[in-house]
């Protein structure tokens, strides 16, 4: 299934993409499914079979998807969302020689946090506030989110406790990220976490690990790799995570970015009001925003 949030009137709704139209999962199953993301997530792998089986006779009912207004998948995450730094090989690589380093690959999952509070959907604009950063950039990721409340989950029981995958783009404030000597604030600035554009079940999906993945600035490809060369995969970030921590459905959790940012290229290059930006990964679909200034 691809599901989604959708407005409908003055609401956000809880949908599935079928034949290119966005069905109501609430309205179609007589009220068996209900109305939001996150209530579906919280009923586990029996909410998503009574949302499959209300599914069955929905061809050609709902809205037509180029009509409707899409948010996040989860608009709003039941905690800060999840991510992983230089968790692509050629990432880390480009990531050092930008910075004049020595190349060292992590032994352990480099864990930060965004703020909730950053997550938009598709085609929402990326605001920059231009006064605060001058260098904000791209890196698509493959977003993965959690679908059981869960805690010390063993690498082999992982997937268990993932609902589905997503496109995600962690745009990121680079001067800022240096500057605070950490990740959180320069990848935490409202609207810096598009995420969607939809949420495609697990089933959809057998092997997260093998998906092209992709980024276009303005139509032109910036970076083009597979998650095959994850450091840290599905599992074994699921595990790092879950060990001592609850994990909870909803949960979302972003693996990393291939190489090809902005602020590694010869000479840097940043993204500016008006750019449009297409995250991409085979199998789930495109994600797509657009540049403002704030001012």
């Amino acid at each position: 299934m691809r599901l989604v949030t959708y407005v409908e009137g003055d609401s956000a709704r809880l949908g599935a993409v079928v034949d290119d139209r966005v069905v109501d999962l609430a309205r179609v199953s007589g009220g068996e499914v209900p109305a939001t993301m996150l209530e579906l997530l919280g009923q586990g792998d029996a909410g998503m079979e009574r949302a499959r089986r209300a599914l069955e006779g929905a061809r050609g009912q709902g809205t037509p998807l180029g009509q409707a207004q899409l948010l996040a998948p989860i608009p709003r995450t039941p905690k800060n969302v999840m991510a992983l730094g230089l968790n692509y090989r050629e990432h880390a690589i480009e990531s050092a020689r930008a910075r004049g380093q020595q190349v060292v690959f992590p032994e352990v999952p480099v864990i930060f946090t965004k703020a909730a509070t950053s997550i938009i959907g598709p085609d929402a604009d990326i605001v920059v506030d231009y006064e605060l950063t001058q260098k904000p950039d791209w890196e698509v990721e493959l977003a993965f989110v959690i679908g059981a409340r869960a805690r010390d989950v063993a690498r082999a029981d992982a997937f268990g406790v993932v609902a589905g995958y997503m496109v995600a783009n962690d745009v990121s404030a680079r001067d800022l990220q240096f500057a605070h000597q950490q990740f959180f604030r320069g990848k935490s600035l409202d609207t810096f976490c598009p995420l969607g554009p939809w949420l495609v079940t697990r089933d959809e999906i057998p092997d997260p690990g093998q998906l092209g993945i992709r980024l276009r600035v303005n139509g032109v490809t910036k970076q083009d790799s597979s998650t095959n060369e994850l450091i840290f995969d599905v599992p074994a970030i699921v595990e790092t995570l879950s060990h001592g921590i609850t994990l909870e459905p909803g949960d979302v959790i972003l693996t990393g970015t291939p190489s090809g940012v902005g602020v590694a290229r010869t000479p840097p290059e940043f993204l500016r009001p008006g750019d449009v930006v297409e995250a991409e990964i085979e199998r789930i679909g495109v994600l797509r925003n657009r540049v403002a200034a704030a001012r």
